[in-house]
């Protein structure tokens, strides 16, 4: 007697509830808390997602929405579901250095990278206690040159987008938080510059005010939200085209700053005196993992916002760090349609940053980062690798959305 194939197991699990379109979430075999399966069933219930929302194995609740979410609309976007660090993606380069050029010693390349791009852990030299510039270099205030004709449009409309620091002082710099900039070894111990970071100050500023009106009209409206910071712009009205304006903008912004703190990272390496000769930009990836577009999908075009996802169409290039001490990915995206051509960002946080600080001592932060030339004190707990989930478990949980181009291993890290 033949015996019936047996079907393979799907690599998503679906949670469904009544009233609301179904959530496919990429997270066998690795944690999925509580939080952010709440968060993403009051998402599932908005009346305007199209199909379904996908969540990538390094989902975990965040602040509005869900980290990690991939949303189709049609008709309307969430700028919460955009969030507030608009445009935030990553940046790799592949230099000519082979390991046995660098250094014995990696402390001089990380002050080299630490001083040519303001960070907010550290205060010194051209750095205000914000991480931001003092002084902007020729290069960062020629880079803002191309950005400024569309940020006047925007103070013109929006003054109060004026109202803290200018973008030009964040441009080129990197920020708090989980943003740092890295100097890894490839597979072949080829040498690679990669950096995390986003719109700064300015995308913070967009998406604050615009979440802001978001909730303000549906007030107004009477709309009965499945949660306050899933309010909602409506297409066709004046603020969701001023929205999308400002969004727009800030994705340009947020690109252009990692392109700018690159140029600056690869400069100080060279200006180092600690390698020999080299070339860059062999290969370069730049890729949003915040951010909202206007894509096609089973037959409808959509807004579609990934936030804490990067776009994996078929032949996508894309960038899934890890934390601090574990490896990280250059990817080809598979082009997979039921995760609307989307995968994770990284591997997603198992502990909230208080969590993290309370539960992790500096003594296991050194332990994990062994053989990493970075900042090993209590200032950095919350971004210790056990803060995070497993990045080989998250990449299993996603093999049917991008394979492996190069398998990342950072030798210095500079944290935001």
């Amino acid at each position: 007697m033949k015996r019936r194939p047996v079907a393979s197991e799907s690599p998503y699990v679906v949670l469904e509830q009544k009233g609301a379109v179904p959530v496919k979430a990429w997270v066998r075999g690795v944690p999925f808390d509580a939080g952010a399966r709440a968060q993403l069933l009051k998402a599932a219930h908005l009346p305007f997602v199209h199909r379904w929302i996908a969540a990538m194995p390094d989902v975990h609740a965040g602040i509005g929405a869900t980290v990690g979410s991939v949303i189709p609309t049609i008709g309307a976007i969430v700028p919460a579901a955009v969030g507030v660090d608009i445009g935030c993606g990553m940046m790799a380069v592949r230099t000519s250095l082979r390991a046995a050029d660098l250094p014995d010693s990696l402390h001089s390349l990380r002050v080299a990278i630490e001083g040519a791009v303001p960070h907010g852990r550290t205060h010194e030299g051209r750095r205000n206690d914000r991480g931001a510039w003092s002084h902007p270099p020729p290069a960062v205030v020629a880079a803002f040159e191309e950005l400024s004709p569309g940020y006047s449009c925007l103070v013109s409309k929006h003054p109060d987008l004026d109202r803290a620091n200018h973008p030009l002082v964040h441009l080129g710099t990197l920020g708090t938080g989980n943003h740092f900039i890295e100097l890894s070894l490839d597979e072949s111990q080829g040498v690679w510059a990669v950096l995390h970071s986003g719109s700064r100050g300015v995308g913070n500023r967009i998406g604050s005010d615009f979440i802001a009106v978001a909730r303000e009209e549906a007030r107004r409206k009477g709309v009965d939200l499945p949660e306050k910071d899933l309010a909602w712009l409506e297409d066709g009205t004046e603020s969701f085209r001023d929205y999308l304006e400002a969004v727009e903008w800030a994705q340009r912004f947020a690109f252009r700053n990692r392109e700018v703190m690159m140029e600056a990272v690869l400069g100080a390496l060279s200006d180092s005196g600690e390698l020999p000769p080299f070339t860059a930009r062999l290969e370069v990836v730049n890729c949003h993992h915040n951010y909202v577009a206007r894509e096609r999908h089973y037959g409808k075009d959509v807004w579609l916002t990934r936030k804490g996802a990067v776009r994996a169409r078929l032949g996508d290039l894309g960038i899934i760090p890890g934390s601090m001490g574990a490896r990280s990915f250059i990817v080809r995206g598979k082009g997979n349609p039921e995760s609307f051509d989307s995968c994770s960002h990284g591997a997603g946080r198992a502990f909230s940053r208080t969590e993290a600080k309370r539960t992790f001592t500096v003594e296991q932060h050194a332990e994990a980062t062994a053989g990493v030339e970075c900042r090993k004190d209590a200032s950095v707990l919350d971004e210790t690798p056990a803060a995070y989930k497993p990045i080989d478990a998250v990449m299993r949980a996603q093999a049917d959305l991008v394979e492996i181009v190069h398998t990342l291993k950072q030798v210095v890290c500079v944290k935001g």
